[in-house]
């Protein structure tokens, strides 16, 4: 079970809604898809012609050494992309080293009830587009 289809999807409406592309951004993260969820994820976007593969990363492949830890397919979502986001990016925005970013938190909707009926069981991604504001610049809501 991957969460990969439903990141795959926020993030090719998020591109189509805003009429951005990958070049665009600094980095764009996920979180957490491990390293089958990853190249699940690129595929599909892939075949969309959406090729994030120099500026993707996710925050598990980020957290986990898969040659000295036994760690499969990855963590829990919601753990790795917290711990990413305060340990890693939000001190590379104070230091000026991204600017502009998508955050891709993915998680399983998990039900002991549907996994006991053999339901599958649905996965969610929620997209933030975080930014750096010039310190001058004033905040407005779009």
């Amino acid at each position: 079970m991957t969460t990969a289809p439903a990141a795959a999807e926020t993030i090719k409406n998020f591109f189509e809604d805003t009429g951005t592309s990958p070049s665009e951004y600094d980095l764009v993260l996920t979180g957490d898809l491990g390293y089958v969820g990853t190249g699940c994820l690129l595929e599909l976007l892939g075949r969309d012609g959406i090729d994030l593969g120099y500026v993707h990363n996710d925050c598990g492949l980020m957290i986990y050494d898969r040659e000295a830890q036994d760690v499969h397919a990855g963590g829990s979502g919601c753990g790795c992309c917290a711990s990413v986001l305060c340990s890693t990016i939000l001190p590379a925005f104070r230091k000026g080293e991204l600017s502009n970013i998508l955050f891709v938190a993915t998680g399983a909707l998990m039900s002991p009830v549907s996994s006991q009926q053999g339901k599958s069981i649905p996965a969610i991604a929620h997209l933030v587009n975080i930014r750096a504001v010039e310190k001058n610049e004033e905040f407005t809501q779009k």
